[in-house]
């Protein structure tokens, strides 16, 4: 029924208070045929100001009497209901209405994806602020530049999708924003095939020439006395498998055998150093004086490094190793490495070489996916104690440094430094063997790979090794090589695995 048909049966006689459309009748037969209560008091409101109004224009007309009643002539049009603007009023709220919830619904999308392609695009900006200087003062490797070109085209495609539904200031920033980064990384393709290139590489061969020859110890070549001739030829399969004593959900740390050979003192022992909190500090470490005590988690003694996880003496990633009487690690939120004595508790440190040199979480090892603070690496072979980090100086490539404990001076020093061109975030892990870096990648979630060396000695490095690792969970925290048995430990999640290294 029609709006116009309601209005034409609620006209009351000239005996009516008002004549014309009585509202309150009009008002009750839009209730019945279920029109939306705030159209109705709508229309309401309008009669009775217009009724009001009308109060100040009486009309006066002459009755007669017909069939026992008083008939007037009154002209409605003073008080006429002005039907046809409102279904226009009317059909325009719902023409925005509909507009508007289209429009809600676009608002909806953009408030839920714009804020993850925003943390995107500031991760990605945060991941290539150290390729700049490939611009103007080096390399990196060949593998993180092209990776990141692909990761970004891929978000330029998901950036270009919703630029096209919402077609905002918003999201024409962020294809603009994201278009640039892609501009960037092609330009860093571009240099890395030219000359400065060649020149780079040359200069850093020649220094780490230099390293090898410069004031290297006398037991530092000593092949025959305990280091194997060649690089390693195989890694068996676990020969050891233990879930970590202090439980399994501690994911991160470290673990090994006493690793200095010809050490008195803690010949046999065991330990295990677990980072407790979030997986990225610690202030404990755990020590077995055998393999059986080890195994059974029997007659261990604790020692506390620190007295709080964020003290400056306490433990910053899974870096730690014992090494004698000592364990050294890498100190909390710094560039230094800590040795902590265990007969006497004192804390004796060093600051790394280079410029800029990464922690923090600034060049933690990654590939696949990055372990939280491993910025700096501590690693014992043969010949004694090495730092493993990277710099900005370097462009974030591994960084090789000798670390020597001068017992009568009671000091930790750095004596060499080498540079390697191994971008460390490309790396999963690494340790050290007879003066030779090897370093590991992801392959699956059981498996990893050593694929690269580096050879102290000579400058030499060799990206050809194929030498598979099986593990039991996904996330490698350390890898450590041992002298005394050449067993590779690694912490794998909160699981301790041992290998036999062959050569």
């Amino acid at each position: 029924m029609g709006l116009h048909y309601i209005l034409q049966h609620t006209h009351g006689s000239c005996l009516g208070a008002l004549p014309g459309i009585i509202p309150e009748v009009l008002h009750a037969k839009l209730t019945d045929l279920n029109v939306q209560a705030s159209t109705c008091q709508w229309i309401t409101n309008f009669l009775t100001h217009r009724r009001k109004q009308g109060d100040g224009q009486a009309q006066h007309a002459s009755g007669q009497k017909k069939n026992g009643s008083c008939v007037c002539p009154v002209d409605t049009n003073l008080w006429s209901f002005p039907v046809v603007k409102y279904e226009a009023v009317l059909q325009q709220v719902e023409t925005c209405g509909g507009s508007l919830t289209t429009l809600q619904k676009q608002v909806t999308l953009s408030s839920q994806l714009l804020p993850q392609f925003k943390a995107l695009v500031e991760n990605l900006t945060a991941r290539l602020e150290p390729h700049q200087y490939l611009r103007n003062r080096g390399v990196y490797t060949d593998l993180s530049v092209p990776l990141l070109g692909q990761e970004l085209a891929q978000l330029e495609t998901d950036v270009d999708v919703v630029h096209s539904q919402l077609n905002n200031t918003q999201t024409r920033k962020l294809s603009k924003e994201v278009r640039k980064l892609l501009t960037d990384v092609d330009s860093m393709q571009m240099w890395d095939t030219i000359n400065m290139k060649t020149v780079k590489e040359r200069l850093r061969y020649l220094k780490n020439g230099a390293e090898s020859c410069r004031s290297i110890p006398k037991d530092f070549r000593s092949q025959g006395r305990h280091c194997l001739k060649g690089l390693i030829t195989s890694i068996s399969d676990p020969v050891m498998t233990k879930v970590s004593p202090h439980d399994k959900s501690y994911i991160s740390g470290s673990w090994g055998k006493q690793a200095q050979v010809d050490s008195e003192e803690q010949r046999n022992s065991y330990w295990v150093q677990p980072l407790i909190s979030g997986h990225k500090w610690g202030n404990s470490l755990r020590v077995y004086q055998s393999y059986n005590d080890f195994m059974k988690s029997v007659n261990y003694e604790d020692f506390t490094i620190a007295p709080s996880y964020s003290h400056t003496d306490s433990i910053e990633g899974p870096s730690a190793v014992l090494y004698g009487e000592a364990l050294y690690y890498h100190c909390y939120s710094s560039a230094d490495v800590c040795r902590y004595d265990l007969t006497s508790n004192a804390v004796k440190r060093v600051t790394l070489p280079g410029n800029g040199v990464g922690y923090n979480n600034k060049f933690p090892y990654c590939y696949y996916a990055c372990r939280d603070n491993s910025d700096v690496d501590i690693e014992a072979d043969e010949t004694g104690l090495w730092a493993l980090y990277a710099t900005v100086g370097n462009h974030g490539n591994l960084v090789v440094s000798r670390l020597v404990w001068d017992s009568e001076a009671q000091t930790l020093n750095v004596t060499q430094t080498w540079e390697t061109r191994q971008f460390k975030k490309a790396v999963s892990n690494a340790f050290m063997v007879c003066g030779v870096l090897y370093a590991t990648r992801y392959v699956d979630d059981y498996h990893e790979e050593v694929y690269y060396a580096f050879d102290t000695a000579t400058g030499k490095e060799d990206n050809s090794l194929a030498l598979p690792l099986e593990k039991v969970a996904k996330g490698v925290a350390s890898l450590s090589y041992n002298p005394t048995n050449k067993q590779i430990y690694m912490y794998n999640d909160g699981y301790l695995l041992a290998y036999q290294a062959n050569f």
